[in-house]
Formats: C-alpha cells, sequence, structure tokens
C-alpha cells in the first residue's frame, strides 16, 4: 500500500461552530486548498456508538454499542482490519474505547496504554489514554498538542498508512459550558490554533487528511438524540479527490468505505454506504 490518509477526530463540536471558530480550517476552505461539507452522526449521537460506526460503517442497531456504558470488542470488520488485509500499517492516538473496539476488550493500563504490534491484525500502533476520574471540574484530557505530536512521531517513526486521532477535550469542555459562551470560543480558537501546523507537517508528508468530530452537542452540553446540533458536524477534507456538492449532507457511515477507497484498502461487504470521495 503506497496510499496514505490520516482521520482527526475533534470530540463534540457542533456544525456552527466549526464553521465560525475554526479559522486556520476555514481558510484553507477560502483558498481551495480544502473543502467542508456537513457531516451527520448516527443515531444515538453518543460518543462510544459514533466511534464505533464510524470505523465499522454500520449502525449502533447492528453493531450493539448503545452508549457509553457498553463497550466491548466488536465483531464487525473495520477500518484497521481492512488496512491491514490492504498491506497497510495502521496507528491510533486515543481515548481507550478504541482500543477497547477494535484491539482488546477490557483495556489493561499496562499492557494497553502504548504498543507497538508489527503483526497486529488491528492496530500496529496505539498509545491511548483513559481519562480515570473525569468529571465536570476534573477533565482529566490530555493536551491536545501533545496528543498531534504523538501522532506525527508514529508517522515519522513506523510509515503509518492510516492514522487515527480522536481528542475529548471540546466535548469535556462543552459538557461543562455548554457551546454557546466565551470559553468555548476561545477552546476552539486553541484548538484551531495547534492543530493547524500539524495539518501542514502531515499535508509535507503527503498524508490526504480528514478533519472531523464524532457528533455534535445542543444548547445544553448534550447529545445522544436527534437534532442539528447534536447530530451534525463538518468534516473537512485535504487531498487530491473530487467530493459531492457542497451543500451535500454526508452520512456518517459513509468515512469508513471513504477511508478505505481512498487507501485502496478492500472495503468490507458490511460497510453498505457508499464513498463521498472519488
Amino acid at each position: 500500500m503506497d496510499k496514505k490518509l490520516l482521520l482527526i477526530i475533534l470530540d463534540g463540536v457542533p456544525y456552527r461552530n466549526w464553521r465560525r471558530l475554526f479559522g486556520n480550517l476555514e481558510g484553507w476552505v477560502q483558498s481551495g486548498d480544502a473543502r467542508v461539507w456537513k457531516i451527520r452522526a448516527v443515531l444515538p449521537s453518543i460518543s462510544a456508538s459514533c466511534y464505533a460506526s464510524i470505523h465499522t460503517g454500520v449502525a449502533p442497531a447492528q453493531h450493539g454499542c448503545t452508549g457509553n456504558g457498553n463497550v466491548f470488542r466488536l465483531k464487525e470488520k473495520d477500518v484497521f482490519a481492512q488496512v491491514r488485509a490492504g498491506g497497510g500499517v495502521t496507528g491510533a492516538v486515543a481515548h481507550s474505547f478504541w482500543s477497547e473496539f477494535f484491539n482488546r476488550h477490557p483495556f489493561d493500563y499496562v499492557r494497553d496504554i502504548e504498543y507497538d504490534e508489527p503483526d497486529s491484525d488491528t492496530i500496529n500502533h496505539g498509545r491511548f489514554h483513559t481519562m480515570t476520574g473525569y468529571g465536570l471540574v476534573n477533565q482529566m484530557t490530555p493536551s491536545d498538542v501533545d496528543l498531534f505530536a504523538t501522532l506525527t512521531n508514529l508517522c515519522v517513526r513506523f510509515g503509518l498508512n492510516y492514522g487515527m486521532l480522536h481528542t475529548c477535550t471540546l466535548d469535556s469542555m462543552g459538557h461543562r459550558f455548554f457551546h454557546d459562551c466565551q470559553e468555548m470560543d476561545h477552546a476552539c480558537a486553541v484548538m484551531d490554533e495547534m492543530l493547524a501546523p500539524f495539518i501542514s507537517k502531515w499535508m509535507a508528508a503527503g498524508y490526504e487528511i480528514i478533519v472531523t468530530a464524532d457528533h455534535g452537542q445542543d444548547e445544553r452540553g448534550h447529545h445522544g438524540g436527534r437534532g442539528e446540533l447534536q447530530q451534525d458536524a463538518a468534516l473537512y477534507y485535504f487531498g487530491p479527490a473530487k467530493g459531492p456538492r457542497p451543500d451535500t449532507v454526508i452520512d456518517q457511515l459513509q468515512l469508513a468505505p471513504t477511508i478505505l477507497h481512498r487507501l485502496g484498502a478492500p472495503v468490507a461487504d458490511t460497510m453498505k454506504a457508499k464513498s463521498f470521495l472519488d
């Protein structure tokens, strides 16, 4: 496999705040170096359910993850496994739920916090965090610049074909402050500023990049149900592929087959949605 792609998931950011507050990403759209669409999360629009659907391409009613309290090793074929089947190298920098879904369950703090397993048929290089002790006044999230740097380190050291990064910072802060406030305006702007230099590094290294969220968040800091603020996020794409009209709403189930299509990896039969990139 000679193609390379990174998926960056900023947890819990509603569409309107992407378009209003992420000036660097919007600047690339304005210059024509990136494209942006609205993406709609599955139901329930809760984090773990969305994580599972993003990588399996099937709805929660099929994979069975009904929420954050129901995390297990998924049986469906997923993006990591399909990239490995296509001869690619995979890596992930993310919350421990991702390791439990796609590698091993239950999560072992010592064994699974950091591993390099070149022969694994799912995630070859994993760097995970648990957010143990998380609460409204005890956020327990790593610095995002550290996560971006860690993914870059994996790309350089191991030549990842597919790398995934997930951070809960904005979701956690949104639950505390809600998204329509000065604190969240600032937090989104800081995230955008920290992410932007790494976007440039990844593009220079030959990666296509997708930046998006797993779901949105409403006026009371909630998500899980139906509605534009809870379900809808933005999706930014950096790369040469052609996509749909700007007013197209992308189904979250399209992410898995799109990633595999762009990498030239086999798309699993269970992934019924169509790629939104050519």
